[in-house]
């Protein structure tokens, strides 16, 4: 299945089993055959994928190079992306070729970033291959890298020519990973399907995982064609990553996945609002349970204050005022003004 993304630079994302032997052939339906081709990709997932996209690249006439970083959050960071510009260069990448991310979030994100900022941006196709990149990440043109004061704290907004989502890729992912996708498709029944939420608690949306795929990705398309900028209204995207974003620096982006953090971050941003009298009460225990049931922590060691401290650098904030996003109930949000005074408070 197809689904159009209609921002200034439309797109479209493709789910399908077996995509990634059509990668040259969909790839040449946005780039004409001939230029270069970098694929952008990890230690893990390049050695399992990797020389079946450079056959179907090839076999459309694509020539094609690779850059494999060593897997991990950790090495999302400025000094793999200037590794990526070196490479581009020796190899004489132009306006006219393309980068080509092939793994997770932390490939389309850092291989994206890259794609937006050398030679102030070449085009560039996202091959996502983990649950959380394909109901998420790979959608909407956020790019970035990390730094050791926070998580994606320097990016760029740059659209993807196209995104193609092969599902069988999910039969090769370590359980942990896979229930650290389940984190984003969580935060998806929590502020905008319902109708997921309830099946993800009956324990019944994993009977059909393209629909469930589908399901994210058209719910963000929605948010991102009415703000691609991330402004306004595609915050509520951000449920439980305030303080999602901040665990995983008080792990130092090691130990606690982004999932795992994002579904702790849930639960807090449901105790806050629950708190506030804003969250209908139970319904931080609904979305504990369900975070449960698909085997993600909702509780973390570091306390409160360490917590709301971590979130200093916020993309979210304005000067010392964070927008919280709270669920008014399952499938209604709300973006909540609050200094982080009032934030330890309702904590």
């Amino acid at each position: 299945m197809k689904i159009q993304v209609k921002t200034d630079r439309p797109y479209a994302v493709t789910i399908q089993r077996g995509v990634l032997d059509q990668a040259g052939a969909l790839t040449a339906q946005v780039k004409k055959p001939g230029c270069q081709v970098m694929i952008v990709s990890d230690s893990n997932v390049f050695p399992l994928y990797g020389q079946r996209v450079i056959a179907s690249l090839e076999g459309a006439g694509f020539r094609v190079s690779q850059f494999v970083f060593p897997a991990g959050e950790e090495h999302k960071q400025i000094a793999t992306v200037c590794q990526m510009y070196e490479a581009l260069a020796q190899n004489g990448f132009t306006r006219s070729d393309l980068l080509l991310t092939l793994g997770g979030g932390v490939a389309g994100d850092m291989g994206g970033f890259a794609a937006a900022t050398y030679l102030r941006g070449i085009p560039f196709v996202q091959v996502p291959t983990t649950l959380l990149s394909q109901v998420d990440a790979s959608v909407g043109g956020k790019t970035g890298v990390d730094l050791p004061f926070g998580k994606n704290l320097v990016g760029a907004f740059h659209q993807p020519l196209a995104v193609l989502a092969d599902p069988d890729t999910l039969q090769t992912l370590p359980e942990r990973y896979f229930r650290d996708g389940m984190g984003e498709v969580i935060k998806y029944g929590c502020i905008q399907a319902p109708d997921l939420f309830q099946a993800l608690e009956q324990g019944t949306a994993l009977e059909d995982l393209e629909s469930v795929l589908a399901q994210c990705v058209a719910c963000k398309k929605i948010l991102v064609e009415e703000d691609a900028r991330d402004t306004g209204a595609r915050m509520v995207l951000n449920f439980g990553h305030t303080f999602g974003h901040a665990l995983e620096k008080l792990h130092h982006f090691q130990d606690l996945s982004h999932g795992e953090a994002v579904g702790i971050g849930m639960v807090l941003a449901c105790q806050a609002g629950e708190h506030l009298g804003i969250t209908a009460p139970g319904t931080g225990e609904k979305v504990r349970r369900v975070l449960e049931r698909y085997g993600l922590p909702t509780e973390d060691r570091f306390t409160k204050e360490e917590l709301v401290q971590a979130t200093a650098l916020d993309k979210k904030s304005d000067g010392d005022t964070l927008r919280l996003i709270l669920l008014r109930d399952i499938g209604k949000t709300v973006i909540y003004p609050m200094t982080r005074d009032q934030l330890l408070a309702a904590l």
